[in-house]
């Protein structure tokens, strides 16, 4: 099983917007949460088509989403907030009440 070192962002996406809007039950926000994007150049690496599916690692978790081309650069991944991102971010918040969810060290495998 091949594996690629990335840097994780996660944050807010305009699909994830839209589908709470829908509701957090609906097809369309579990999609916009369980997909991690990445750059195509990563993804040939790692020889993952957009909807595959792969499982993402870091210090305080893991996870199993599916992965889409994104306009990121070779290296980075992005995650909209939800269930699959909160698995990867630590409890720590420094005193801010909000977890460091930028620049996660993850690692990313082909399931």
């Amino acid at each position: 099983m091949s594996e690629l070192k990335l840097v994780l962002i996660t944050g807010r996406s305009l699909k994830q917007g839209t589908g709470l809007n829908l509701g957090k039950n609906s097809a369309e926000y579990r999609a916009a949460v369980s997909t991690l994007e990445m750059s195509g150049s990563d993804m040939q690496q790692l020889d993952v088509q957009d909807g595959d599916e792969i499982r993402v690692r870091s210090p305080f978790g893991q996870t199993d989403v599916r992965c889409r081309r994104g306009d990121l650069p070779i290296g980075m991944a992005f995650i909209a907030f939800g269930p699959a991102s909160s698995d990867l971010v630590g409890t720590e918040t420094g005193a801010s009440g909000m977890p460091d969810s930028k620049r996660l060290d993850v690692v990313v495998c082909k399931m």
